[in-house]
């Protein structure tokens, strides 16, 4: 008898797919769960990586050309009130709020400084909004992904001892097919949730950053407009 168990067990294919077609409805439903939630934060991973790396670089082009000594309202003429770039529409708020703070005459409606500031960082928030959104799946993924994985072992194990009860049979070969099947719900949900938490933390500290670099440009903007209003 345990050599024909044995045997049973050397017979049986361990491979991945076949794992999950020999797993329950309910064990199978938790993998493809976690695979399509594992796909999802690969998604938002990559996608953040092109944003923030082209955000980078038009910053960088920005600041050259806002350092560079042209003119603020050729500048601003040149890229229009709804640009592409992100630091484009942070100096596009500004620019838009100081030209409409002028009269007729060409003097300052009183209280410019603050709005233009308002306006500025109205326009920093909405960007940060646009570079951080996505983030909070990467967060969800990789704090229940574990949990979900284990549910799906337990209920397999269960599964599995259920099974050794009807057959009266205890042998390792016999447990060993439904233990491996369990456990694979267990090795997916760490697969989803430890990229998803290495990168959620890289990612925000990149967004963090970002966000900073805009802040810090417009408190200089804000700067070089109040020298102007002073002189």
């Amino acid at each position: 008898m345990e050599a024909e168990t044995l045997a049973m067990a050397q017979e049986m294919d361990f491979s991945l797919w076949a794992l999950f077609a020999r797993a329950t409805i309910v064990v199978k439903l938790v993998m493809m769960m976690l695979i399509i939630a594992s796909f999802w934060a690969w998604s938002i991973i990559i996608q953040k990586i092109i944003t923030y790396r082209r955000a980078r670089a038009e910053a960088e082009r920005f600041d050259g050309r806002f350092w560079s000594g042209e003119p603020l309202d050729e500048l601003f003429d040149e890229i229009g009130p709804d640009p592409n770039g992100q630091s484009e529409r942070v100096f596009a708020a500004g620019m838009m709020e100081w030209r409409r703070s002028h009269r007729d005459d060409g003097k300052l409606i009183p209280g410019a400084t603050a709005r233009i500031d308002r306006n500025m960082d109205v326009a920093v928030a909405k960007e940060a909004d646009s570079l951080q959104s996505g983030l909070s799946v990467l967060a969800t993924v990789g704090s229940t992904a574990p949990f979900i994985g284990l549910f799906g072992t337990v209920w397999g194990i269960m599964h599995a001892f259920i099974g050794i009860a009807e057959q009266q049979n205890t042998n390792i070969a016999v447990v060993a097919p439904g233990i491996a099947e369990a456990l694979l719900a267990t090795g997916l949900g760490l697969l989803a949730a430890i990229p998803a938490v290495i990168f959620y933390n890289k990612l925000s500290g990149d967004s963090d950053r970002i966000v900073a670099g805009y802040e810090a440009f417009a408190d200089e903007f804000s700067t070089i407009l109040s020298r102007q209003l002073d002189s």
